[in-house]
């Protein structure tokens, strides 16, 4: 049966949007009508919004999704959310009012998680764990599913071998080492110095500091190699690998580069783009309800702080996640 939004008939939300590609300050936060949900849909009051690469690269104009949106602006930006269902439409029976929900929302093309609520499919969202408040879960969706499906799904990584995760301990590579340690690999992870003791901490058998080593003088016969920097650090993590060994490549800009690398040296490497997986995102929730996985989240912003964060986002050296906490005055 369908629930309608009735408390909030007349009201208005917040959310950020662009109206052109730019720097930070083209993002500005505005006033809208809260939509209804429609048939299939879920209408969310966000808690936690996460912020990603895609999102600045985006806004700047680059890589696919900004060709796609470019005569579809102005767009509010965002694929991470996590919060309080509020209404359903037609034909979802799955979740109802009040239900604690997060998900990987409106990928690529309608984003729209900046914002103090949000439409999403009934199909786009997992529950979260009570062991998870909602502002940080909506750090998990995209970082979490891009590092299980490149884990698992491409690499098959299984117990026992040895993985070798770039920028261990970002946003995606701090849920992979840990994904990696779950399923009982022994795991490498490159990092600065003022992120080793973080990395003990998850557990990392081996943390090498990129600033000062050389990693591939350190590495040899590797089975998984998950490059989260791309370019020149993934053409010579191919030399790593073992015999069968695979490199996953996530930035998808040099993505092509570092595959046809490998495939002159007859070695295997594959580029990867997420999409959304609620039984992946239910498994993943499962580990954060065991204890076995955490969400770090680095710093948390306001709707109203998103050029802050974008700038914190665009260094590149964020220790786990960002987050806008969407919630407002409400």
């Amino acid at each position: 049966m369908a629930t309608s939004r009735n408390q909030n008939t007349e009201a208005s939300m917040k959310k950020v949007v662009y109206h052109q590609f730019g720097e930070r300050d083209v993002l500005q936060v505005t006033s809208a009508e809260i939509p209804e949900p429609q048939q299939g849909e879920v209408l969310i009051r966000v808690h936690g919004a996460g912020l990603n690469p895609i999102d600045w690269k985006t806004r700047s104009g680059l890589g696919f999704v900004a060709q796609q949106i470019e005569e579809a602006l102005p767009w509010t930006p965002g694929y991470d959310v996590a919060g309080e269902v509020v209404a359903t439409g037609q034909g979802v029976n799955t979740l109802a009012p009040g239900d604690r929900v997060m998900g990987l929302i409106g990928f690529p093309l309608n984003g729209g998680g900046y914002s103090e609520y949000a439409i999403a499919t009934a199909d786009e969202l997992a529950v979260v764990p009570e062991e998870l408040d909602l502002v940080t879960a909506g750090a998990l969706p995209l970082a979490a599913l891009t590092a299980w499906q490149a884990l698992f799904e491409v690499a098959s990584l299984e117990e026992g071998q040895k993985i070798l995760v770039h920028a261990g301990a970002g946003g995606v590579g701090h849920f992979a080492v840990q994904f990696a340690l779950a399923r009982g690999a022994h795991v490498i992870a490159t990092a600065s110095a003022g992120n080793r003791d973080f990395l003990s901490e998850l557990g990392v058998h081996e943390v090498i500091d990129y600033t000062t080593t050389d990693f591939a003088d350190e590495c040899f016969g590797l089975d998984v190699v998950l490059d989260l920097v791309g370019g020149e650090t993934g053409k010579r993590s191919l030399r790593t690998l073992g015999e069968g060994g695979m490199l996953v490549t996530i930035p998808t800009v040099t993505a092509d580069e570092v595959v046809s690398a490998a495939e002159e040296q007859g070695l295997r490497a594959h580029g990867i783009t997420v999409r959304p997986d609620i039984f992946h995102l239910d498994e993943i929730a499962e580990l954060v309800e065991d204890g076995e996985v955490r969400v770090q989240v680095e710093q948390v912003f306001t709707l109203d702080q998103a050029k802050q964060a974008h700038e914190r986002l665009e260094t590149g050296h964020v220790q786990g996640k960002l987050v806008l906490d969407c919630r407002g005055e409400a």
